[in-house]
């Protein structure tokens, strides 16, 4: 009799010790692929919540990604096969980038069917301003309306894009213009950023203003401006007031200087009674501005996140990148770009700044003027803004306060803008306000 016969229950378990290291390889390489595709998945499954690409170009490319999920775990023993999958989930996830780049649009103006509304526009344009291309966005119920030019937010970088959501409820009054500017956004790659300066931006925005003209076929226009681009507008009007017929602006800035020295006093002195040491001494170690150098956005978040907080508002560090995500009309890489576009104009321009004071630069101004300032703004400081007005000549003037801080966050500072744009600026463009269904 052989002692060295190895009974069949022997030999399965020998078989299962073997195959043991095996299933444990084959499943820890199924996990990796697994979360590599939820990683890809993620641009597909956010493209309708991000951008405006339409449902019947996403499906599609949702579809192909969850088909690549599952071949990935179906032949998940096949090397090839859990190759295939996860490069189908990459392809999927290509195609969404591009898709985003390409068939991202704002939506259109309806009835209250929910049909195109007659007379209409709304469309992200691509346009020659002065050699460079740049992107507007225009949006309105009716072309034969004022054209109102949003010159954008923050910044320097924060394009028009941005805040074009804001201006929504004033298409029924005005064709509203939103211009992404040089340097960010959709017109990131409109100029070099080291060729960013006030005269680029000025002869850009006027030849911007007379294409609107001559398209809709109006002597003047309205401009709005938002902090920085709030100084943009002051110098549109001071050196080409026959083009507009009103500037209005938000978080207006007047002297940039003695504004952050004092956000920063306020913003150490908060820190201080919080007692918050840590970044409290970040900001000693940055000192009072203003900042030089190759990265001055840095010292300047530093604080400027405290003020915001004070006023009960998003961080800077936080709102750059976030908001983008949510303007339908950018694309991924436009999302990115306008981060980039934020972070890289402000550090060429902003020190460009340094010596600017309307109280002395600009104290006559042949448009009307509309402050809409916030009671509690420590950003845009609106003592400052006050004495500006007060000294400030010009054909019209009206300084209007808001609750509480900066901008146009709150549902009751809306009302107070768009009752105030419709009822005192709007009218001074001479146009009757035409008739037109109601948008949904």
């Amino acid at each position: 009799m052989n002692s060295h016969r190895i009974l069949p229950r022997q030999q399965n378990s020998v078989r299962q010790r073997e195959e043991q290291p095996s299933r444990r390889g084959v499943a820890w390489k199924t996990a990796l692929a697994l979360a590599a595709a939820v990683v890809l998945l993620l641009p597909v499954a956010l493209l309708p919540l991000a951008t405006g690409v339409p449902v019947v170009a996403w499906l599609p490319l949702l579809l192909l990604g969850l088909a690549g999920m599952v071949w990935l775990v179906v032949r998940r023993r096949k090397p090839l096969g859990r190759l295939a999958g996860l490069g189908a989930v990459a392809l999927a996830a290509a195609a969404a980038v591009i898709a985003s780049q390409t068939l991202a649009g704002t939506p259109p103006i309806t009835d209250s069917h929910g049909d195109p509304l007659p007379g209409s526009i709304a469309g992200a344009e691509k346009v020659q301003l002065n050699g460079s291309e740049q992107w507007i966005l225009v949006r309105g119920q009716n072309t034969s309306n004022p054209v109102l030019l949003n010159l954008g937010m923050g910044g320097p970088g924060g394009g028009g894009f941005f805040n074009a959501q804001e201006l929504r409820a004033l298409e029924d009054q005005f064709t509203v213009v939103s211009w992404d500017e040089p340097g960010t956004g959709k017109s990131y790659g409109a100029a070099p950023i080291s060729d960013l300066n006030k005269e680029r931006y000025v002869n850009d925005a006027v030849a911007l203003t007379n294409l609107l003209r001559e398209r809709f076929d109006q002597q003047k226009i309205f401009i709005y401006g938002v902090s920085w681009s709030s100084i943009v507008g002051i110098w549109l009007v001071q050196e080409h007031p026959e083009l507009y017929h009103a500037f209005v602006s938000t978080g207006q800035m007047v002297n940039t200087t003695q504004n952050d020295r004092m956000g920063y006093q306020l913003a150490l002195q908060h820190l201080d009674d919080q007692g918050d040491t840590g970044r409290a001494e970040e900001l000693r170690r940055n000192g009072p501005p203003p900042y030089r150098g190759d990265n001055v956005a840095s010292p300047y978040i530093a604080y400027l996140d405290v003020l915001n907080e004070m006023m009960g508002s998003l961080r800077f560090s936080v709102a750059v990148p976030l908001i983008p995500f949510f303007v339908p009309e950018y694309g991924y890489l436009d999302k990115i770009n306008h981060t980039r576009g934020v972070t890289e104009s402000f550090n060429a321009v902003y020190p460009q700044l340094e010596n600017l004071d309307f109280r002395q630069q600009a104290l006559e101004l042949d448009v009307p003027v509309y402050f809409f300032v916030g009671r509690h703004d420590i950003n845009a400081m609106a003592s400052l803004v006050e004495d500006y007005y007060n000294a400030l000549s010009a054909p019209g003037k009206q300084l209007i306060l808001l609750e509480g801080g900066h901008g146009l966050g709150s549902a009751e500072n809306q009302d107070v803008f768009y009752d105030a744009m419709r009822k005192q600026v709007r009218p001074l463009a001479g146009q009757p306000v035409p008739a037109s269904p109601s948008p949904a």
